[in-house]
């Protein structure tokens, strides 16, 4: 077919796909110059009317979609018994070729393609069609990092029966939902699944799941949860583990209800990742500029708003050059220059603490685990690294529900703490600080030494130990925000 000029205005160039329906060509348009994309059914299927009805279905419905993240119908005929649809031409490279060019993806560019995926998922449910086929294969990044969701040609209508009868499995086994594997009626919430999976997978460098058969694969979909990505990537944080479970969920109750539901978690959890990274990249940056920055606030100003940042910058070494030229001359005509006065923390010592002097603290009826990978993070100095509640959909101190979490010091001998010092990212929760000789397994065990305080982004409190020494502190968050999560980026005890 190459060569071939369908119509007198589309020349066949290079093939560049094919499937078990049609060839995919990269192919020119000659009355518009320009390059652009033909997928051409085969000709032994055009003559079945369910097939040729599928294909053309496929052109209706995508027609219908313009999104930035969905690859646009641009034309469809036929020519020669050879039915065809163009879409535009794009430059780049499928998502799957990328991982297995390039292995596991830097964690925040992987949230980054799964939010653009998602809101390519989202316009299409927007018109009561599932794509019932998402794969990496089936998401194109152009050559300025975009994501671009393509290939609907088993997309299907929520509002009509279709062509596919009841008990048939369409989709690549390896993105398969539990539902769809049992043959089972899809809905978006089996496309959440088919994203939860690539997630996964840019994530892990592979999916999660491999056999000798694809009727092997598509039961563990059923019957297996997905392997701990925490386990292949520690760099994750818990509160994007918790994302991927929740979407990838077997039973439709407990995953996302709608992609818009998973997409603001994505967001919140780009932002984190964001900050614990320290840096940004390509798709990443672009997006974190993008959003509310009531949604990634937890980012470092630098990369969610790297101009006004430098702006910030510039302004903050000016100030500091004229402070210095005022203190020059002050000490040339023989005033002394100011120094600190120390404040409040004269006769005060600053417990120097590592990652191993702090623990998280989740007592019954809680798992006793709460984000425990990164409680170091709290102590390394670096306010753009974090430790973060789990999100809760109750609030702390409700019948039947945990009274709160919160994070451990171990002073390593008995001190009569004067104050706690933390930095929020993520301020509005509320919290005490307590004190033991040992770590009690439930909070009545502990002994206030301070009074609850609601937390801004800086908080000092002062603590009162009635003069005894106590080896372990306690701060217990006792109330979360409307989003349900709290976040300490930087913790320290005085004496």
């Amino acid at each position: 077919m190459i060569g071939t000029l369908l119509n007198g205005r589309f020349r066949l160039d290079e093939k560049i796909g094919s499937g078990g329906m049609s060839t995919v060509y990269r192919a020119f348009d000659e009355t518009l110059e320009r390059w652009v994309a033909i997928k051409l059914m085969h000709r032994d299927l055009s003559t079945d009317a369910d097939q040729l009805e599928r294909f053309r279905r496929e052109a209706r419905a995508v027609a219908r979609l313009s999104h930035p993240n969905v690859v646009t119908v641009i034309d469809a005929g036929e020519d020669d018994g050879h039915p065809y649809i163009v879409f535009e031409y794009v430059e780049g490279e499928t998502l799957k070729d990328r991982i297995q060019r390039a292995g596991p993806l830097p964690v925040p560019e992987a949230v980054a393609y799964a939010i653009e995926i998602g809101r390519a998922l989202m316009a299409a449910h927007a018109e009561r069609l599932v794509h019932r086929d998402v794969k990496p294969q089936n998401v194109l990044l152009n050559t300025e990092g975009r994501a671009k969701v393509t290939d609907f040609g088993i997309a299907r209508s929520l509002e009509s029966h279709g062509l596919t009868a009841t008990g048939r499995v369409l989709g690549t086994t390896d993105y398969v939902s539990p539902e769809q594997a049992l043959g089972e009626q899809v809905t978006e919430q089996s496309d959440i699944y088919s994203l939860g999976v690539c997630l996964y997978e840019m994530l892990a460098g592979e999916v999660p799941f491999g056999g000798e058969s694809q009727i092997t694969v598509a039961m563990q979909h059923v019957r297996d949860p997905l392997p701990d990505i925490q386990a292949y990537r520690p760099d994750v944080s818990a509160n994007l583990a918790a994302i991927i479970e929740r979407a990838t969920a077997k039973e439709r109750v407990n995953r996302y209800a709608t992609v818009h539901h998973m997409e603001h978690d994505l967001e919140e959890a780009l932002a984190i990742e964001a900050a614990r990274a320290g840096h940004t990249t390509g798709e990443a940056r672009s997006l974190l500029q993008e959003l509310p920055e009531e949604t990634t606030e937890v980012a470092p100003r630098r990369l969610r708003n790297p101009r006004r940042a430098l702006a910030t910058s510039v302004l903050a070494a000016a100030v500091v050059a004229v402070v210095a030229v005022v203190l020059v001359s002050r000490t040339e005509e023989g005033s002394a220059p100011a120094v600190p006065s120390g404040g409040d923390t004269a006769g005060s010592t600053l417990l120097k603490l590592s990652a191993d002097d702090v623990d998280d603290y989740d007592p019954p009826p809680g798992d006793g685990r709460e984000s425990e990978n990164d409680v170091g993070n709290v102590v390394d100095g670096n306010r753009s690294t974090l430790w973060d509640t789990e999100t809760y959909q109750f609030e702390f101190g409700t019948p039947g529900n945990k009274e709160g979490v919160g994070l451990t010091i171990d002073a390593g001998s008995g001190i009569a703490a004067s104050r706690l010092d933390l930095v929020s990212s993520m301020p509005g929760w509320r919290a005490q600080v307590y004190a033991a000789d040992d770590t009690p397994a439930t909070i009545e065990g502990w002994t206030p030494v301070g009074r609850p305080f609601d937390v801004d982004e800086t908080e000092r409190v002062e603590l009162d130990t009635g003069g005894r020494d106590y080896r372990h502190y306690l701060l217990w968050i006792v109330a979360l925000p409307p989003e349900g999560k709290a976040a300490v980026s930087e913790l320290s005890l005085r004496s």
